[in-house]
């Protein structure tokens, strides 16, 4: 067995929204979107997204039997994971993305990591951590 790709998914609380924030201001195009379900492509990248819309977790009772929540789609994982992707001209995607305010915030600059890549984070509309790098 060899693996031939990592496709991530990242939770939202909206597709529209998602897509829409992916599409206008991360430069993504979407490949397929369901209900539930969406898949944005950019070049020769793809992240997936996926709907978190199960709120029943605020209100069940305290009672043990009932916990942990496990239905997978609790609306409480929308900004809770992160991707890295490697890129080229991470200075030019850098700019970019300022323009659209992507950034991570304010004082976010292209810097070099301890592990020695050049990079910089993005924040998604949920604000799950999409990092852009470049092999030093």
């Amino acid at each position: 067995m060899k693996p031939n790709k990592c496709i991530p998914a990242l939770p939202v609380q909206d597709i529209g929204k998602a897509v829409a924030c992916y599409a206008q201001q991360l430069g993504f195009l979407w490949d397929v979107q369901k209900e539930d379900f969406a898949r944005m492509v950019r070049d020769d990248v793809a992240i997936d997204l996926w709907l978190v819309c199960d709120q029943s977790w605020k209100i069940r009772p305290a009672s043990p039997q009932c916990w942990p929540v496990v239905s997978g789609a609790e609306s409480f994982l929308a900004g809770t994971e992160s991707c890295r992707i490697e890129v080229r001209g991470v200075h030019e995607l850098f700019a970019e993305y300022k323009k659209s305010g992507v950034l991570y915030g304010p004082d976010t600059s292209v810097e070099l990591t301890p592990w020695g890549t050049h990079g910089f984070p993005a924040l998604d509309l949920e604000r799950n951590p999409v990092s852009f790098y470049k092999e030093s």
